[in-house]
């Protein structure tokens, strides 16, 4: 386990500076991230979601063409394309990603389900139908094997909160409310926002997050529903295990869950958690390298046996970050060579230009060309 890059993000090169209010997905080996920011909205664009997408090969981030100005070209009358918002979630089905929920920039929650098709670079609005949830934010979203998306969560004002299991199958668009309209078994997970909830196999793994809503009290409990059973299933509690937090980041590779950052009782580690669900043990991870300082919000988002690290707040509510990394949950020889080239300051004018072209990726902000259209 490695970190391999480190690259600081310049808004007029690289064209994108990580917000703390940041979802990101990954589709192959780019990452789409939809954006919220604070500015002072001046046109029909200004208050549309922003999609940027990161090439993980070239660490070049694009940003897409916003749909108002496209509206004559393509001659819709109604746009389909979200407000910009926070506190929402997006997962991804068949290369269509879709959004949920969030505190839109007029006030209020959002209850409409947006998606936007990777290949056409388009918005619209599925037809659903069922009990569609009532809008809320800060809640969870995971899907599962079977294409259905799981909202877990979350809060509609700054009282209610709530510990609902919403699904959303993807291929009929029809949600129903499991736990409350299923008569499951066990003990239901605590009400909850800003935690996490990560699917591994047919099982949600929930960590963290507030327990109440306005107070510091944080959950260190590992909770798993059963999604084929509908029952929340009881977990025997690990002696070490990380400090309660929110705001943090959860990833699944290898069937084991990985959690990183957060806020815990006001402090922000960079630490990362493994928790493996075969002995209910987590173990905390030391990877080589130089990762990240104590940050919170931050989003991690796993591509293959990498872990792209960006946006969030440095210290609480401030501070933004702007810099990136790559975690490699399973470094190849070639790059910890390239790794140790970097580190070293290692001689790079006889490499192949390939492999020049790769390490001034890793570590350089400037643009770049390459014959190739790995940036398309």
């Amino acid at each position: 386990m490695q970190w391999t890059v480190n690259k600081n993000i310049q808004q007029k090169t690289d064209g994108h500076r990580p917000q703390a209010q940041v979802i990101a997905v990954a589709v192959g080996d780019k990452v789409y991230t939809l954006h919220y920011t604070n500015k002072l909205y001046q046109s029909d664009a200004d208050v549309q979601i922003v999609v940027r997408v990161l090439n993980t090969v070239s660490m070049r981030w694009t940003k897409l063409y916003p749909a108002a100005a496209m509206a004559v070209l393509i001659e819709r009358s109604a746009l389909e394309v979200p407000s910009k918002r926070y506190g929402h979630s997006a997962v991804l089905i068949d290369n269509v990603i879709y959004v949920w929920g969030g505190v839109k920039h007029t006030g209020g929650y959002c209850n409409v389900l947006y998606a936007f098709d990777v290949d056409a670079h388009r918005w619209f609005k599925p037809a659903v139908s069922g009990t569609v949830p009532q809008g809320k934010g800060y809640h969870s979203a995971c899907v599962s094997d079977q294409k259905i998306m799981y909202i877990y969560g979350g809060c509609n004002n700054v009282t209610q909160c709530n510990n609902d299991i919403y699904r959303l199958d993807a291929a009929t668009m029809t949600w129903s409310v499991t736990w409350s309209l299923i008569n499951t078994r066990g003990t239901p997970g605590p009400v909850l926002e800003c935690h996490s909830a990560t699917m591994i196999g047919t099982r949600m793994y929930v960590f963290g997050g507030h327990v109440v809503l306005g107070h510091e009290d944080q959950d260190n409990n590992v909770r798993v529903f059963d999604t084929e059973t509908n029952c929340w299933l009881s977990m025997p509690s690990a002696q070490q295990r990380p400090g309660g937090s929110r705001c943090h980041s959860a990833v699944a590779h290898g069937g084991e869950l990985y959690i990183f950052g957060g806020h815990i009782l006001g402090q922000t580690p960079n630490d990362l958690w493994r928790f493996s669900p075969d002995t209910s043990s987590w173990r905390k991870m030391e990877p080589r390298g130089k990762g990240p300082r104590r940050i919170s919000k931050v989003v991690c988002c796993k591509v293959a046996d990498r872990v792209v690290v960006f946006g969030g707040n440095r210290h609480r509510h401030v501070a933004k970050s702007d810099h990136m990394y790559i975690l490699d949950l399973r470094p190849s020889l070639k790059t910890l060579c390239k790794v140790a080239v970097i580190q070293y300051r290692l001689e790079q004018s006889e490499l192949p230009h390939d492999l020049r072209w790769e390490l001034g990726a890793m570590t350089t902000t400037r643009k770049r060309k390459r014959k190739t259209s790995i940036d398309e």
